[in-house]
């Protein structure tokens, strides 16, 4: 099966998304990584879309969706996934939010638990204090990002995208993350992780009064965002489950595999067991 995309507006932002398994009974939200787009599902589609109504999108700002600067924080993003899930009429939902679609899912969960059914998350920053490394923690604590501006972002992303162990993206899906963020995109969309200092901490605060069951699931071997991220979580959400995969940063394309198959346990039914 073959992620077919299309445009649509939420909260007046153009939307790109791929849709299938309308048959399915539960619906899944699944959030795109960065710097990815929503094709970094594409090895986990079909098995998925076997069961259930899948929406993949690419958030604002991210992948080839619109961008909007006010949107470029787990709170503003978390406000916008509510009123994107209310006006394509597709909650209550399941939430697939890797990456920086951590922050901004649980930020939904706490705001609106009832559109809300279950959260897999994982691989994005949310300890406090902060605990990131690498080109992560480089962008997050420079001064500005004007040094940034200054590179082409194929020559910043390309080597990340072609080092990713055992799952170098095929041509097409590469040049579609490179086009993604071309041109400013790249930088525009660092501001998101550049709120972590600010936002994380209130994020913190809500993290134990969050019923909603959390699947977490990322590779236990990331060098940008360590364990102890995952950790901090599975120690403070009351309803959660915490599997760790034997891959880097991108499991979902490392080990499409093993996090397939940890999301579709989940879903099939594993959310209500927690």
């Amino acid at each position: 099966m073959v992620m077919e995309t299309a445009i649509r507006r939420a909260d007046g932002v153009k939307i790109r998304f791929a849709e299938a398994g309308q048959g399915g009974t539960e619906t899944v939200l699944l959030t795109c990584p960065w710097p990815e787009s929503l094709f970094a599902f594409r090895e986990v589609w079909d098995r998925m879309a076997e069961r259930f109504h899948l929406v993949a999108i690419d958030l604002p700002g991210f992948g080839r969706s619109e961008q909007r600067l006010d949107l470029l924080s787990p709170p503003a993003m978390g406000d916008f996934l509510l009123r994107l899930v209310t006006e394509w009429d597709l909650g209550p939902v399941h939430f697939v939010a890797p990456d920086v679609g951590t922050s901004a899912a649980l930020w939904a969960a706490a705001s609106d638990p009832d559109l809300v059914r279950s959260l897999a998350i994982g691989g994005g920053a949310t300890a406090v204090p902060l605990q990131v490394s690498g080109t992560l923690k480089d962008i997050i604590e420079a001064p500005d990002m004007e040094g940034y501006r200054q590179i082409d972002s194929k020559d910043i992303l390309g080597p990340v995208y072609d080092a990713i162990p055992g799952a170098t993206p095929p041509p097409d899906v590469k040049d579609d993350y490179l086009e993604s963020y071309a041109g400013d995109r790249f930088v525009e969309s660092a501001r998101y992780v550049r709120t972590y200092p600010a936002e994380l901490p209130k994020l913190a605060e809500k993290l134990r009064s969050i019923q909603t069951p959390v699947q977490i699931v990322c590779g236990r071997d990331d060098p940008l965002v360590p364990t102890p991220n995952q950790e901090f979580l599975h120690e403070r959400l009351p309803n959660n489950r915490m599997d760790l995969l034997p891959a880097g940063h991108f499991a979902w394309e490392e080990v499409p595999d093993l996090y397939a198959e940890v999301l579709i346990n989940w879903l099939d039914g594993g959310y209500r067991t927690i």
